[in-house]
């Protein structure tokens, strides 16, 4: 199963629920990291890195001596990433969506591709368990190439839990489309609860089944509890405020770590996840 662990929001508690399901899971399993904008899973799962490849997007490049300054490229551009201006052709890389228009366009050829660095992707594994993530360029604004570039190199052959980036925007959507199941973790919180909704629908409209893990339950109050069972939306797992996870924490140590109890905690959730899917 390919498993996505998702939030409406940032600092709910997802790298820690994706982390620890991942390392409960033993040998059989892939743990994919594609919040690229802010990747931390390697601070838990700790692996050794054995591969670092750069990625890159495709951008036009125009020669001007078979260019008639048609502008059929700037035409089709919806970004505005390549302008015609009187006798020459002006390109932002920046801006490029790298959709081909504007070379399949040119009735004369005059553009062609190159390739313009997003990051990279590190590959590694630790007893094991395998281990991909992706690094964003400083100052790239469009990660979804990079996301691609970094589900590309999942293991089928294994379970594949994947870190999504936090929110409901495009990032997010090419993180998890091609999930078997998401978990959205969320807290009891206003924050939580309005962005849980806003998670619930962006799920919604992909039609991939999903249930809800309410991280520090013990704090805020019951509205979102409420709302999942008033939108009949399972709650997977409840997890209380702990000052020892947090401390754990702080110092990069998965809860599976602590106590062999979490680790029963985070196979049975996976267990509950099989059987909603029907594996």
């Amino acid at each position: 199963m390919k498993i996505s662990v998702a939030s409406g929001k940032g600092g709910t508690g997802k790298t820690t629920i994706a982390v620890n399901l991942a390392l409960s899971l033993g040998s059989d399993v892939q743990y994919v990291d594609c919040d690229v904008e802010e990747p931390n899973g390697h601070i838990f799962i700790k692996p050794n890195i054995l591969t670092t490849e750069t990625v890159g997007t495709p951008i036009p490049v125009v020669d001007l001596s078979k260019c008639t300054y048609c502008g059929k490229c700037s035409e089709i551009c919806e970004f505005n990433a390549i302008v015609v201006v009187k006798n020459n052709v002006l390109v932002f890389p920046e801006l490029c969506h790298s959709c081909a228009g504007c070379w399949l366009v040119c009735p004369h050829g005059a553009i062609s591709k190159t390739s313009r660095e997003t990051g990279v992707v590190e590959t590694g594994s630790i007893n094991g368990l395998e281990f991909v993530h992706g690094r964003l360029r400083i100052g790239e604004s469009m990660s979804p190439p990079l996301i691609r570039a970094v589900k590309n190199r999942m293991n089928r052959a294994k379970t594949v839990i994947i870190d999504a980036p936090p929110g409901t925007s495009c990032p997010v959507i090419e993180a998890i489309k091609t999930s078997d199941y998401i978990v959205l973790v969320t807290e009891p919180t206003p924050f939580g609860y309005n962005d849980l909704k806003l998670a619930v629908d962006m799920v919604r409209q992909l039609k991939i089944p999903f249930g809800v893990i309410i991280n520090r339950s013990d704090i805020g109050d019951n509205v979102v509890k409420k709302y999942c069972q008033n939108e009949h939306i399972p709650i997977l797992l409840e997890i209380k405020s702990d000052r020892t996870i947090a401390e754990a924490y702080s110092r990069g140590m998965p809860m599976v770590e602590l106590s062999p109890e979490y680790r029963k905690i985070f196979m049975q959730l996976y267990q509950d996840i099989e059987r909603s899917v029907g594996v």
